[in-house]
């Protein structure tokens, strides 16, 4: 007989994932879905009708939500694909040092002190000149 002794449970994980599954023909347009293992937002979803081969495909159109790059993907409607778990958080710019680093506060009082102004060259002036307007920059 086997007791609890006999098994190893010390390199076991929480099994959490940054994906889940989903069914193709349920992501519609503003969903997420997985392109090239990359996380992008579905800008338009076209389905063809069944084909000879029996399965209807979902065409989409995406944009990776970091590189802003458009993706496309074609997968059958009842085939499964990976969605992304996305979460959004707001930070308020407290303060821009000369490094280039960033002081962010969050709604629950949090502050974060660890990033740096976009590498975007245009992205980053726009915030440091509403920092200096005195603008709030969410």
């Amino acid at each position: 007989a086997e007791t609890l002794e006999d098994y190893d449970f010390s390199g076991s994980s929480a099994g959490s994932s940054l994906t889940i599954p989903c069914e193709a023909g349920q992501i519609k347009k503003g969903g997420f879905i997985m392109i090239k293992g990359k996380p992008c937002k579905v800008v338009n979803v076209a389905t063809s009708k069944t084909g000879k081969h029996g399965h209807a495909k979902c065409n989409f159109t995406a944009i990776d939500i970091f590189t802003n790059k458009k993706l496309e993907d074609i997968v059958p409607s009842t085939h499964g694909t990976t969605v992304p778990i996305v979460t959004r958080e707001e930070y308020v710019v407290v303060n821009i040092e000369d490094d280039g680093f960033v002081s962010l506060l969050h709604d629950c009082g949090d502050s974060k002190d660890d990033l740096q102004l976009p590498k975007d060259q245009e992205l980053a002036d726009k915030i440091q000149a509403g920092f200096d307007n005195g603008d709030e920059i969410i």
